[in-house]
């Protein structure tokens, strides 16, 4: 390594200190004390010594496992519905010749608003006395705007899995679109050439090249419907509850030993997107192998 090398080094290592510091404090000292809250450290109560009872704890209870459960369903299903309809849409964008910068632009709309502002908008629309419910009424297709479909605060989580993919659709969108455009149609040119018809070439050339960003895109929108607060809280049923409810129901419990257990549920949201991420690693590790 030259001089001059090794001084761009060292002003580069410089330059990011201030940024990589705040990130190093503020994200890996909460995990830090999260952790060491989940194991039972807590000086105000006089509990000074590490103990896995909170992890124990919530394993037996019955409200945890189906939180779990109802949380992970939320997360895949959401997850798969946003990266079909991604594909679909940015396939679409791509085949436009005229307005594709408009319509680009207005695809991506919804980017900026809100998870909370999307679920109150859910709520409006699809609630049993929403909009749809009364258009529905209105058209003649129910007597009553009671009897449109429950949606919403219902088991199977319907009302945040519309909204995570409402925003999710549109974020992978974006990222799958950019990796089409760039990945050109040369590829999809000499598979038609060599006889391939639409669906050949859909599974064996566009979602093999395109996978590492559809992927990329999937693993951070499954991260985030993992350990999402509003829709589930705004949407939800009260039982079960998605696991950030149900952590938040334990760290404002006026009972201060139910705090290691709001912890340990958040480190388990922690682990279970650590772990989709991993994953997602080591998918590339073996395409680039």
């Amino acid at each position: 390594m030259t001089p001059d090398t090794r001084r761009d080094r060292v002003r580069l290592i410089l330059a990011l200190t201030p940024a990589l510091a705040a990130v190093v404090l503020l994200f890996l000292g909460g995990w830090g004390l999260g952790l060491a809250q989940s194991l039972g450290w807590q000086p105000v109560l006089g509990q000074k010594e590490f103990s896995l009872a909170a992890y124990r704890n919530l394993l037996g209870r019955s409200d945890f496992l189906a939180s779990l459960g109802l949380t992970l369903w939320i997360a895949v299903a959401s997850t798969v519905l946003s990266s079909v309809l991604a594909v679909a849409s940015a396939l679409f964008l791509r085949r436009l010749v005229w307005g594709r910068r408009w319509a680009t632009f207005a695809f991506q709309l919804n980017l900026p608003i809100p998870h909370a502002v999307g679920a109150i908008a859910m709520l409006l629309l699809l609630g049993q006395s929403g909009f749809l419910a009364r258009l529905s009424h209105l058209a003649g297709l129910i007597e009553r705007p009671a009897q449109f479909p429950a949606l919403l605060f219902d088991p199977l989580a319907l009302g945040i899995i519309l909204e995570y993919s409402w925003k999710a659709t549109t974020f992978i969108g974006i990222t799958v679109l950019a990796s089409l455009l760039a990945i050109g149609e040369d590829y999809e040119a000499t598979a038609q050439t060599l006889g391939a018809g639409p669906w050949q070439r859909l599974r064996r050339v566009i979602l093999p090249l395109i996978s590492p960003s559809l992927a990329a895109a999937a693993v951070l929108s499954f991260a985030f419907a993992v350990g999402a607060f509003e829709a589930p809280f705004l949407l939800g049923q009260r039982y079960p509850s998605a696991l950030p409810v149900l952590a938040y129901r334990s760290y404002v419990d006026v009972d201060l030993n139910a705090r290691p257990e709001a912890m340990a549920i958040s480190m388990v949201i922690t682990a279970i997107a650590a772990a989709a991420v991993l994953l997602y690693m080591h998918f590339v590790r073996r395409r680039v192998a």
